[in-house]
């Protein structure tokens, strides 16, 4: 076994061959991680800085006298982002009218592609490499392959990525083994090398020492390991875009942002991009104190503790449990921040917090923010540039609503603009969302419009479940249509209007049955009916006989009468 450090160059070189074994899963990479990339590829292209962007196992493999290539290796892991690259490759040479540079560089002598997919990727990927458009290709498989292309031909800026940069800084560990070592053995190993250590073990370890004891007893104990419910909050796990984070790592990331934004530090623009990427957040901490606090490790200790009892107080992913009021305020966020995975805003929620007395400006200010991101959600903006946006109005001090409504409004980069009241409306009729997304617009919606004397009490985010009301599998049950009205119903049902929030599951026989068994249920409390009684986004679908494309189209008409009065930032 070897290992050692590659650039791309090095890896796709004119007589390798790199195959995705058949074994394999298919490509799963999905919108999260394609931006992530993305990302990395814009700043390795602004900072011309060596990057770091993982390790890849290849296994050596013997070849034929009849092979074009005269090295060939098996990817044993990596998969997902060698074939991602040379798919984001494909898209940047196209968009800059270059083709000829991606076949030099991930062609093999006979013009063959250099990397081979598993069989389940291998018709969409062929199709992507040999495509000469900078059209979307259409995609009725649903091919993760043909959406991530489609993907970095949306989102690429040309001008904000330079391929040069990228095979020059971009680096791998390759490890590389031969073809006689046991290859599952090896992988195990590397993924198994005891427990990596998180950043508030770091940190803790970093500010005290022997001689700090009495220091460490009644500040960072007392906040983060004071009893078993202490430690078990801070260990809480949420999801942040594709990864999984602890509570405490997701405060220190929320409290460096104050450190990051401050004016009084003059932070370079290198280091503050570097800082605010979040990576190697310990990494970070140690050197802005090293570098711009003198190595004085109190500024960042004598606020920690109060930032930290605040974050602990407004902020607990076991709020989604609770049942979320309809007027504007923390609770609220609560459920846009773990609900619907949107911890970019965190920041700039503690710096609310800890910068707003005014209890009434604060709610003021999460309904502008629930307004902004909810409106965007429904119209399927991107939320690429949030950490951005959200960090800067640390920066700028935005500490009231009236700042906060005119930051949002005067944004000057129109993929963070608010959306019209004609783009929601466009939105509810045609947007097809995420599960997740889905549910937290019906939720929150829900929460709103509802009375505070409602016979029925709101439960918790966590308490209900998405259902089509015309289901996905309407060709058992709902009569045949032609091939056009067919791709027309399958299209709208995966629209908000044909979507709801019940509070528990129907069985299969129920959700896929006629629409009167389906309302009604096979048992009498099994239905929509009991599932969704009180509901008020349902009254309007339980009174219905029957359920078709133009019940859909008015439900969403209605969803959205409610949301742009909610969501409403002065006048769309």
């Amino acid at each position: 076994m070897d290992a050692h450090r590659v650039q791309i160059g090095d890896i796709f070189s004119k007589n390798r061959k790199l195959e995705v074994p058949f074994y394999q899963r298919a490509y799963v990479w999905d919108t999260n991680q394609w931006e992530r990339l993305l990302s990395d590829m814009e700043f390795i292209t602004e900072t011309n800085n060596p990057y770091f962007i993982g390790s890849i196992i290849l296994k050596s493999t013997k070849t034929s006298v009849a092979d074009s290539y005269s090295d060939k290796r098996i990817i044993v892991d990596g998969q997902q982002r060698l074939t991602t690259l040379v798919i984001f490759f494909k898209a940047l040479y196209l968009l800059k009218k270059d083709p000829e540079s991606f076949n030099f560089d991930f062609r093999i002598k006979n013009k063959e592609i250099a990397l081979q997919t598993g069989i389940n990727d291998e018709d969409a990927f062929e199709k992507v490499v040999d495509y000469s458009s900078t059209e979307r290709i259409d995609n009725p498989r649903s091919s993760k392959i043909i959406d991530a292309f489609n993907y970095f031909l949306s989102n690429i800026k040309p001008d904000q990525v330079s391929p040069e940069s990228i095979q020059k800084y971009l680096q791998f560990v390759c490890i590389e083994i031969d073809e006689n070592e046991d290859e599952q053995k090896i992988f195990d190993t590397i993924n198994s090398l005891g427990v990596k250590l998180t950043t508030a073990e770091l940190l803790k370890n970093y500010f005290y020492r022997k001689e700090d004891r009495q220091q460490y007893e009644t500040t960072w104990k007392q906040m983060f390991e004071k009893d078993d419910d202490t430690v078990a909050y801070w260990d809480k796990e949420t999801s942040s875009g594709s990864n999984i984070r602890s509570m405490i790592d997701v405060f220190f990331d929320a409290y460096f942002q104050q450190f990051i934004e401050s004016p009084r530090y003059s932070i370079s623009a290198e280091d503050k991009k570097a800082y605010q990427r979040g990576e190697e957040l310990f990494s970070s901490y140690k050197h802005f104190i090293d570098k711009y606090c003198n190595k004085d490790k109190s500024v960042v200790l004598n606020d920690l503790i109060s930032y930290a009892q605040k974050f602990k107080d407004i902020l607990d992913p076991d709020n989604l449990e609770r049942k979320t009021p309809s007027s504007s305020g923390i609770e609220r966020m609560n459920v846009i921040v773990f609900g619907l995975n949107n911890t970019t805003i965190v920041p700039y929620i503690l710096y609310i917090e800890m910068n707003v007395l005014d209890e009434a400006e604060k709610n003021k200010m999460y309904q502008l923010l629930e307004a902004y991101l909810m409106r965007r959600m429904v119209t399927h903006e991107n939320t690429k540039n949030y950490n951005k946006q959200f960090t800067q109005y640390i920066r700028n001090e935005i500490d009231s609503s009236e700042k906060l409504e005119n930051a949002l409004k005067e944004s000057d980069d129109s993929t963070m603009k608010i959306p019209t009241n004609e783009e929601l409306l466009f939105g509810f009729q045609n947007s097809r969302l995420p599960n997740k997304q889905t549910k937290g617009i019906l939720y929150l919606l829900e929460s709103a419009i509802r009375s505070e004397k409602a016979g029925v009490e709101i439960l918790g985010f966590n308490s209900y479940s998405l259902e089509h009301l015309l289901p996905k599998k309407w060709r058992n049950n709902w009569g045949a249509l032609d091939d056009e009205k067919a791709r027309e119903r399958d299209y709208k049902l995966l629209t908000l209007g044909n979507l709801a929030i019940i509070t528990q599951k129907l069985n299969a026989s129920i959700k896929d049955a006629d629409w009167e068994t389906k309302k009604r249920g096979k048992k009498g409390n099994d239905g929509l009916n009991s599932c969704s009684s009180g509901l008020f986004t349902m009254e309007y679908v339980l009174n219905q006989d029957e359920w078709n494309e133009d019940k859909i189209e008015t439900r969403a008409k209605w969803l959205y009468s409610k949301a742009s009065n909610i969501w409403c930032i002065g006048e769309q």
